[in-house]
């Protein structure tokens, strides 16, 4: 069985399957973030509904809580949180990046100080392989660091070196250990290198003579312009196997996921479905709404009748923003379920197009539209007011 089958593209879009032993991935795919072992306000048999192949683990909070003696006892996270679909975790390396006052970073690893109870806690790239070997994730991320933005040359370079002796590291751990569970599990890696083309290039290089199973894209959406982002993407997609499947890490919006699908990008990952939800934004087939603007009070519009989930279609817009303002948490609910099945639509949708040869051309329309739909919105919004 491969891991990956290109099946066609159109353009750079790229349309394909990664398979895994609890099944298939189809490509483009944008995955959920289950930080600890849960979307936020979205339960297991919600995201099946809505179409979720695949959700995000957290290697460091999951090593905090439950920790690995409750996953261990379990037989690990699929079962513990029984969810049969593939799971993808993440190594920690983003929060050497985000919590930053809480961490010491060394060449043999980083130093976290747990943002739970203040205990100090050790990660190297050999013990965050081991962690997720007693996770059983079905694909494995390896410790990096991410640089922050800005950076200066020479602390981008010196972060991308460290990241490939580190990949050598989490390989070897990966390479002389096995699953535990029954079921393979598949390494990527993560280039770096800032904003920075030639540091991103020579990192790519670097990574892909080591032959992983699939390669990430870190380091992005950290306060560059969209416009970098792109440029960065899309030559770090060009510049990567086309027979592994390309991970674009912590993007994003509606408008930067069509962006780098036409890039060349096939898989996703981003808090802003959820986190949007749970502040009132959601995402609809006729825009973005914020749902506790007074317009909504008296409206019975569906929620949106363009998404083929009951939620969507049988509770209004009038109704969603009383659940808000009155505080009630099946506002949050209804919010997440709503996001998370547009972003599950907008990619099945986007990888019918790519097999149909139509993807250019649909990804802009759509996106103007969306764009049209979300000001004209914006604009009755103020008037009403």
């Amino acid at each position: 069985m491969h891991f990956f089958e290109l099946q066609t593209t159109d353009g750079a879009a790229r349309a394909g399957i990664v398979s895994t032993d609890h099944g298939d991935i189809l490509t483009p795919v944008f995955m959920p973030v289950g930080t600890q072992g849960a979307v936020k306000a979205v339960e297991h048999r919600e995201l099946l509904e809505a179409g979720a192949q695949i959700i995000l683990g957290n290697t460091y909070h999951l090593y905090l809580r439950p920790g690995e003696e409750v996953l261990s006892h379990f037989g690990g996270h699929h079962r513990f949180i029984n969810w049969q679909k593939p799971i993808l975790t993440d190594s920690g390396g983003f929060q050497v990046f985000s919590l930053k006052e809480l961490r010491r970073i060394t060449e043999q690893g980083v130093e976290f100080r747990s943002h739970i109870d203040g205990s100090k806690h050790f990660f190297t790239p050999e013990s965050v392989i081991e962690t997720q070997r007693i996770i059983g994730s079905d694909i494995l991320m390896p410790l990096d660091e991410c640089a922050p933005f800005p950076s200066e040359y020479s602390y981008a370079k010196k972060s991308m070196e460290m990241t490939v002796r580190w990949a050598e590291r989490n390989k070897s751990a990966f390479d002389n250990s096995l699953p535990r569970y029954g079921h393979k599990q598949r390494l990527f890696a993560i280039g770096q290198g800032g904003i920075y083309p030639d540091l991103r290039m020579q990192c790519i290089e670097q990574l892909v003579e080591m032959d992983f199973s699939g390669y990430a894209i870190g380091g992005l959406a950290v306060g560059e312009d969209a416009e970098t982002m792109y440029d960065i993407a899309g030559r770090s997609a060009e510049a990567l196997p086309a027979d592994k499947p390309r991970y674009l890490m912590g993007v994003g919006t509606p408008e930067n996921l069509l962006t780098a699908i036409g890039l060349g990008i096939d898989m996703f990952d981003c808090v802003m479905p959820t986190r949007n939800a749970r502040n009132g934004t959601i995402f609809t087939t006729r825009g973005k709404i914020n749902i506790r603007n007074r317009r909504n009070r008296l409206s019975d519009e569906p929620i949106d009748a363009g998404l083929d989930n009951y939620a969507s279609q049988n509770f209004s817009l009038g109704y969603l923003r009383h659940l808000f303002i009155a505080g009630e948490l099946t506002g949050l609910q209804l919010a997440s379920l709503q996001n998370v099945t547009f972003y599950q639509q907008l990619m099945r949708t986007a990888r019918e197009k790519i097999l149909s040869g139509e993807y250019r051309q649909w990804a802009r329309n759509f996106l103007d539209d969306f764009n049209r739909m979300t000001k004209e919105r914006a604009g009755k919004e103020q008037l009403k007011k």
